[in-house]
């Protein structure tokens, strides 16, 4: 019986071969590699077939809203399953999840969505709407509450508490939501306001970064004995060596690129800020390894393009798709950091700080629109950290054994 490994090389061929996107192929590799696998070596399965998918599914997927997260899962084992059977995929193979809004609540939902499609909100916009409702339809049924007028603030409260899945935008929506209600005369009372100062806060998280070693381990261990190959090595260095977004290697275009000067200058995609940085003389030799021998021939004015016909620019997912493929393969160990061109991002910026350089240096380098947004990145200078330390006074035993110490036992 072939393994799991063999399983899955021969079900990405097939994807390969009928033209499935390089997105698409990498996700469900990485849902199989890294979700399934684990599971069955946790539950001690040797070999895979549809019950193991099936005991998997359960043991992820739980309750009766599915994520798109969680729709994607139960499509890759879905997918697995069938190629394991017959050889090959049929073409519909997949419907997507219906979430139906039904009774007077629902009514007004729907209602409120075809609203949203009046503004001109896109169809995603409008399907992420529509799950963040179906998660509140869900809750007010499970509170027998079948009219507007029952809906109260607490409940709304109790419902945004114990949401756990893009809470953001779910606030948002609910709020948005709540408003339209009281302006098309729906409910008498405006319980929009009473999220008008609820917000959601995540707690900071450390950036991850990758010692220079590390760095120059995942450059190194690129292949650049193809067009893929070539390609990733010089996105790589625009990453490591002048800290460039992902969404800025997409969309980097040849009029960005003076060869006589030796300079790079774009405007970032996310700050909308020119920056210029120097094209420095590794980055430059990779990039015209791969124009030269890598790229092929396209009218688009792109820099990276896909390495499969018919050859189109690379995209902000597809380069970060890229960099996580990359570094995982390099051997590098990733355990508990983010590992995409944001962290070399990171990475680059430790360097500067491991160096000494000034705020306002790397934070031209960097291309931020203020210092703040680079005093973020202190919290990883350890370093530096550890020279702001106090000591801890000692404590006599004194305050420990006053009043008899009854306090303290």
């Amino acid at each position: 019986m072939e393994t799991f490994e063999e399983l899955i090389k021969k079900c990405i061929q097939y994807f390969e071969l009928h033209r499935f996107s390089v997105a698409r192929i990498n996700m469900y590799k990485f849902l199989w590699l890294k979700k399934i696998v684990p599971y069955m070596v946790k539950q001690s399965i040797p070999c895979y077939d549809a019950s193991v998918g099936e005991k998997f599914l359960r043991s992820t997927v739980t309750g009766d809203i599915i994520s798109r997260y969680e729709d994607d899962i139960i499509r890759s084992v879905n997918f697995l399953n069938e190629f394991q059977e017959k050889g090959a995929i049929s073409k519909y193979h997949y419907k997507p999840l219906k979430r139906e809004l039904s009774g007077l609540v629902g009514l007004a939902m729907e209602k409120f969505l075809l609203h949203l499609g009046s503004l001109r909100r896109t169809k995603k916009t409008i399907s992420e709407y529509r799950l963040s409702l179906y998660r509140l339809f869900i809750y007010l049924e499970s509170k027998q509450i079948q009219s507007l007028e029952e809906i109260k603030e607490i409940q709304i409260m109790t419902f945004l508490s114990t949401s756990t899945n893009n809470k953001i935008f779910v606030i948002a929506s609910i709020r948005f939501f709540l408003r339209y209600l009281y302006e098309e005369h729906l409910l008498a009372t405006d319980l929009s306001l009473s999220l008008q100062h609820f917000k959601y806060s995540r707690g900071e998280k450390l950036p991850s970064v990758y010692s220079e070693k590390e760095v120059l381990q995942i450059e190194a261990s690129i292949q650049r004995s193809d067009a893929t190959g070539k390609r990733d090595y010089a996105m790589m260095l625009l990453a490591t060596r002048l800290g460039l977004r992902a969404s800025d290697i997409a969309y980097l275009s040849f009029g960005n690129l003076d060869w006589e000067q030796s300079t790079i200058t774009l405007s970032q995609f996310k700050t909308e800020k020119e920056i210029k940085l120097p094209l420095l003389a590794a980055v430059g030799e990779a990039l015209i390894d791969y124009l030269k021998y890598g790229r092929k021939h396209s009218e688009s004015d792109k820099v990276f393009l896909f390495t499969r016909a018919p050859f189109s620019p690379m995209t902000n997912s597809s380069v970060s798709l890229a960099f996580g493929r990359m570094i995982e393969a390099s051997r590098v160990d990733v355990n508990g950091r983010r590992h995409g061109a944001h962290a070399m991002r990171h990475s680059l910026a430790c360097r500067f700080l491991e160096n000494k350089e000034s705020m306002p240096v790397i934070s031209e380098a960097l291309g931020h629109r203020s210092t703040e947004t680079t005093m973020s990145y202190l919290r990883i200078d350890i370093d530096t950290l550890s020279q702001c330390v106090l000591d801890v006074p000692s404590v006599s035993n004194n305050f420990y054994e006053q009043k008899g110490g009854i306090f303290y036992e």
